[in-house]
């Protein structure tokens, strides 16, 4: 078994975090995106959207999409516990981590392909549409400092998916300048507090 990733990546990071919290060891196998290697018919042939991380199991099974892989993980090793242990705790760190995949990361990786240019040598970029989506994924730092004046997690009372999700998203973020404000104390005091987590060095 073993997951090829690009190890600087923030999705390739979101496993790793979460597999480090249950302590899962995990073979490692690097995949050049910058080059190309990931739109090449080996790699297309284990994920056809050509995006890392992919898991391969024994069997030659292969899991994409960091959720999917997460969640299959959380199956084979229930404890401890990210996606939540009764329906209510379930349903609320759905519901976060679906906030912080729309309206956080997803603009901040629009920011980050279109104001950087990494992929201009397959796609069209658009820097001001990358200005926007910056502007966009910052409304959310102050969401979340609101959230975090309420609660010391994410989703609740605890350490979950969600703040993997959200950790990660922010650190990559400061590739496009996008930083915790001074302002934002709730916001600062949660990061100090998951990034110490021995997880957040996987």
């Amino acid at each position: 078994m073993k997951v090829y990733e690009l190890k600087r990546a923030p999705n390739a990071r979101r496993v790793r975090m979460f597999l480090a919290e249950k302590g899962i060891e995990m073979s490692y196998q690097q995949v050049d995106l910058g080059a190309g290697e990931n739109l090449g018919p080996d790699f297309l042939a284990k994920n056809p959207a050509g995006r890392i991380p992919v898991l391969e199991l024994d069997d030659g099974t292969h899991i994409s999409e960091t959720i999917a892989i997460c969640r299959y993980f959380e199956e084979l090793y229930p404890t401890p516990n990210l996606f939540g242990s009764t329906p209510l705790e379930r349903a609320t760190i759905e519901m976060w981590s679906r906030f912080i995949e729309f309206n956080l990361w997803l603009p901040t990786g629009m920011a980050f392909r279109h104001i950087t240019g990494f992929y201009k040598d397959r796609e069209t970029v658009f820097p001001e549409w990358g200005e926007e989506c910056k502007k966009n994924a910052q409304l959310w730092f102050d969401k979340l400092d609101g959230r975090l004046a309420e609660v010391p997690y994410v989703a609740g009372e605890r350490f979950t998916i969600a703040d993997i999700l959200a950790v990660c998203t922010i650190d990559f973020g400061k590739v496009v300048g996008l930083r915790i404000a001074p302002a934002q104390l709730h916001l600062q005091a949660w990061h100090e507090r998951v990034s110490a987590r021995p997880s957040a060095q996987a």
